[in-house]
């Protein structure tokens, strides 16, 4: 006999939660590395038309590699936003032949950049900052950086947010020099009461920047403390560790359903609150989290094909 009856736990949310998430999850983006998109038929598939793609590269990964993935999503159909760390670049010639690679084989007009998770640069540049500074980037539509609801403690090792909220305020006045739209995608979260507290306090401070949430897709409850744990995830960690003490949810994959049905409750009633799309992390698998957003997201997850 079984000892507990292992289900989905999300009922079907009430309508006007319904329409509040497909009003927030309208345009959302989502994250792929070479190795993951090799794995999905067709894109076209399990994503809506016009989804943007980040592709995130991984020291190690080899830009030929990068490019190619960019080169297929973008014939699917998806605007394509590669990664661009800091501190896997060597100079300023390899950044400016990456952007020339992206630019003239994958047609690609927008880049999310960022530091890199490395402790040690490879050359040249350290910060995201370098990298805008350089030039490299005239001439792209679109220019996402990172942000850090929790603080990082590689940029923070205090354990304050003060190096954050300076780098922020950089970036914001940034925005202001440049032609290309910018926003902040940030490290996921699992508490939408903080994050709401931090995107206030980002307007409060005259930053200026539209925030793109970090959400991470339905997973299992190890592999995402795994995930939070590498990637420096702050006190809402404690909503996982939370769970895992609950042997009635152990063995259930997390779902995302609450975190975001908060934060689409909180924008629907407040329209100029600071979020303006939601980035998916799909630590579960892309096809798992194209599942959740088609379930979830009313016409916002409806794939092209469909």
């Amino acid at each position: 006999m079984a000892l507990f009856n292992f289900r989905r736990e999300a009922a079907a949310p009430a309508s006007d939660s319904t329409a509040e998430l497909e009003a927030f999850l309208k345009g959302f983006s989502i994250e792929v590395m070479p190795r993951t998109a090799e794995k999905v038929e067709n894109f076209r598939d399990i994503l809506p038309a016009g989804t943007r793609v980040y592709i995130a590269h991984i020291d190690g990964t080899d830009i030929e590699d990068m490019v190619a993935t960019a080169r297929r999503l973008n014939a699917e159909g998806f605007p394509v936003m590669p990664h661009f760390p800091a501190r896997i670049i060597k100079d300023k010639a390899t950044l400016q032949d990456w952007v020339a690679r992206y630019k003239g084989e994958a047609d690609v007009k927008q880049g999310l950049i960022l530091a890199g998770g490395v402790s040690q640069p490879v050359g040249d540049f350290h910060t995201s900052m370098q990298l805008l500074e350089s030039g490299a980037f005239d001439g792209f539509e679109r220019l996402h950086v990172a942000g850090h609801p929790e603080g990082n403690k590689d940029i923070d090792p205090d354990g304050s947010d003060k190096m954050v909220m300076e780098a922020a305020r950089w970036k914001s006045a940034f925005a202001e020099r440049t032609d290309a739209k910018m926003a902040m995608a940030t490290q996921f979260c699992f508490e939408a009461e903080p994050v709401i507290a931090w995107v206030d306090r980002l307007k409060a401070e005259g930053i200026a920047l539209p925030v793109h949430i970090g959400v991470a897709g339905p997973a299992k409850l190890q592999t995402l403390i795994k995930f939070a744990i590498a990637c420096g995830v702050g006190p809402s960690l404690r909503v996982l560790q939370k769970r895992a003490m609950d042997v009635t949810k152990l063995l259930l994959p997390y779902e995302p359903t609450e975190f975001v049905a908060a934060l689409a409750a909180h924008k629907a009633k407040n329209p100029d609150f600071g979020i303006e799309s939601v980035h998916f992390f799909p630590l579960g698998g892309i096809k798992t989290n194209a599942t959740w957003t088609t379930e979830n997201g009313g016409a916002s997850g409806r794939p092209a094909n469909a």
